[in-house]
């Protein structure tokens, strides 16, 4: 009797009916508690129609079939919205990175991108590839383009690489090769050098094989020697920075590359062995006053391997094995001399250093990444942090110091200030973090200003002001997940001025632009109206010549303007209209 009596009261998933009720019901668990539960519990998988993936990143929580979206996990951030069926994606969708840019837009089939798609600079919106794809991979025709947005490649891909015709354009539009590529290599074809007007062949190859110059976007000499089964094997090559210093040098031998590296000041960076682009085998590194910072083995251009490293003074600083850029066993010393830690299996205690020898980290590490308890220090070596640490990054109880003083107090989260307390000195201004919620202030490791402003999980969010390495004030307005937002800010590239002006819901919208080749010459000037470009411009050809001035309406030559030759000579005068020529004066 009383076991009947029991009985009674209990109910069992199935027999609940209403979808909204077991919604209710299981409404108040959080994702973690959600999944661990439903984990053991197949009816209860099919009544939510939750997808578990244990050991993954991801958690998707989406219908079987329809719409639906992904999440990253332990985050409110979505990695993937679009239309599923029988729980794969299917049609339409995007995907998006971990800080919530958009990385891809377009088809799809089997869970897999298939037919027409476009892929997304990080950052930026920009598009760097538009074509088709086949189980995953680019397969069909299809465009790359530079990070302005230029044209870079137009052809056949398979698998992923360029297979097919195809066509190689350089950053100022002329045609550098032109043929058959396979597996992403140039097969059958000619190469020409930048000026194509004057139609001179730099590369001739067939089957793979052949002889030839290549140049970079600058019109610098990248290559010059031979090819075989499309790969460079014996020549010379170069590769420039955009200010025009060499920034590596090299020599290939039956297609085994030997070079260095420099620094931007022409320093010498790094001298060794590479194989496919990458540091493979021996090598030596420098720091920015070219003192050896390391000697030792490289794999996929990461230490790999036996390895040394060095004060400026050339006196050791750690001796042992590395594992995929990580110390992972060996010892570390003192600057003058006496063993100071060990590690094991990337596990113990051990010291990171600035390169003018200042102390950056000393803590615990786990798997070669701090993990546990340490402290941080600026580039002067004064202490900036102190507290706990998980994954690499600040997680646990913790402090910041400014100037001696303590700065904040409280809680991190993924290296995000998460629950606490704060005072700044020099501002007098107390802030306080709930959940990631609240008023804070950033100094950078050269304890300059960084930002001040509001938070919202952990990121800018609200108003706030930025300032660069300096000092001086870049931006002053609202913020949107970490991002410029709304309100009167200024963008650089290599030191010089890119935008200035008002921003919109995070696009560029009423101010100032300018846009540089890669090597610092003008490529653009003129103004954003409304998010676009408009008004009166001013387009450049490389060498520094005006090319077209003139009047733009929603980001396209529209209206009157005038055309230059290479030279500087002028061209022609007429009327635009969306970016195309449409009458003579």
């Amino acid at each position: 009797m009383a076991k009947s009596e029991n009985n009674k009261y209990k109910i069992k998933i199935k027999d609940i009916k209403s979808s909204s009720i077991k919604k209710i019901l299981f409404s108040f668990l959080s994702k973690e508690q959600l999944l661990e539960l439903i984990s053991y519990n197949k009816e209860l998988q099919k009544m939510l129609l939750v997808d578990i993936k244990k050991n993954s990143r991801k958690i998707k929580i989406a219908e079987k079939n329809g719409k639906g979206k992904e999440y990253l996990k332990n985050t409110n951030i979505i990695i993937f919205e679009g239309e599923y069926l029988n729980g794969k994606r299917n049609g339409k969708g995007k995907e998006y990175y971990d800080d919530g840019e958009l990385k891809f837009k377009g088809e799809y089939l089997n869970g897999k991108r298939n037919g027409i798609g476009k892929e997304y600079l990080r950052k930026t919106n920009i598009i760097i590839f538009e074509g088709e794809y086949l189980n995953g991979k680019r397969s069909g025709k299809g465009k790359e383009y530079y990070d302005d947005g230029e044209i870079k490649f137009k052809g056949e891909y398979l698998n992923g690489k360029r297979n097919g015709i195809g066509k190689e354009i350089f950053y100022n539009g002329e045609l550098k090769f032109e043929g058959e590529y396979l597996n992403g290599r140039k097969w059958n074809g000619k190469g020409y050098n930048e000026n194509g007007i004057y139609g001179a062949v730099e590369i001739e190859i067939k089957n793979g094989k052949g002889k030839g110059r290549e140049y970079d976007f600058d019109g610098n000499l990248e290559y010059e020697g031979e090819y075989l089964d499309g790969e460079r094997w014996n020549g010379k090559e170069y590769e420039f920075y955009v200010n025009g210093k060499l920034k590596f040098e090299g020599e290939y031998l039956n297609g085994k590359k030997n070079g260095k590296e420099y620094y931007k000041d022409g320093t010498l960076e790094f001298e060794g062995e590479y194989l496919f682009g990458k540091r493979n085998g021996k090598g030596k590194e420098y720091n920015k006053k070219g003192f050896l910072e390391f000697e030792g083995e490289y794999l996929n251009g990461e230490r790999n391997g036996k390895g040394e490293e060095y004060f400026n003074n050339s006196k050791l600083k750690f001796k042992g094995e590395y594992l995929n850029g990580k110390r992972w066993n060996g010892n570390g010393y003192y600057q003058h001399g006496p063993i100071n830690y060990g590690i094991k299996n990337g596990n113990g205690k051990g010291l990171e250093y600035y390169d003018n020898d200042k102390l950056k980290y000393e803590g615990e590490f786990l798997n070669g990444e701090r993990n546990g308890k340490g402290k941080e220090y600026n580039y002067f070596g004064y202490l900036i942090y102190e507290g706990e640490y998980l994954n690499g990054e600040r997680n646990g109880k913790g402090k910041e110091y400014k100037n001696f003083e303590i700065l904040f107090s409280g809680e991190y989260l993924n290296g995000k200030r998460w629950e606490g307390k704060g005072f700044d000195t020099k501002s007098s201004t107390y802030f306080e973090i709930k959940n990631g919620k609240g008023k804070g202030i950033v100094y950078n490791i050269y304890s300059r200003l960084e930002f001040e402003g509001e938070y919202l999980n952990g990121e800018k969010n609200g108003k706030g002001k930025e300032y660069n390495t300096n000092g001086f004030l870049v931006f002053d307005g609202e913020y949107l997940n970490g991002k410029r937002w709304n309100g009167k800010g200024i963008e650089f590239d290599n030191d010089n001025l890119r935008f200035k002006g008002e921003y919109v819901n995070g696009k560029r919208w009423n101010g100032k632009v300018i846009q540089y080749y890669y090597n610092t010459q003008i490529k653009f000037e003129g103004k954003y109206l409304n998010g676009e470009k408009n008004g009166l411009v001013k387009e450049y050809y490389k060498n520094g010549f005006l090319e077209f001035e003139g009047e733009y309406k929603n980001g396209k030559r529209n209206g009157e303007g005038k055309e230059y030759y290479l030279t500087g000579r002028f061209k022609l005068k007429g009327e635009y209209k969306d970016g195309k020529l449409i009458k003579r004066y």
